[in-house]
């Protein structure tokens, strides 16, 4: 597969349905969603566990998706719930089967 290498990824991780948020933003998804699940960078996601890949969306721009990502970030809790139920009302691993 040809990579795009004009494509921005903003992502949501957490760890239970409904449970904790983390909003993310890359150049590469499946490198990035890879390194939460092994837990090979130190932080926030590491701490908690936020390993399960739920909402993502893909953008042209870099200066675009950052400002979607901290756009999201701004919102209330419950505006993130309902996009992430919007688009995978059952809360599943989006990168499930990616590794393989």
């Amino acid at each position: 597969m040809i990579k795009n290498v004009h494509e921005y990824y903003v992502y949501i991780l957490t760890n239970i349905p409904n449970g904790t948020l983390y909003i993310g933003m890359t150049n590469d998804l499946e490198r990035r969603i890879l390194e939460h699940k092994t837990g090979s960078v130190e932080g926030f996601t590491k701490k908690y566990g936020l390993k399960t890949s739920i909402y993502f969306e893909v953008h042209q721009n870099v200066n675009e998706a950052i400002l979607r990502e901290k756009q999201l970030k701004k919102w209330k809790r419950q505006w993130k719930i309902e996009l992430v139920e919007k688009e995978n009302p059952k809360w599943k691993d989006l990168a499930s089967g990616w590794y393989s």
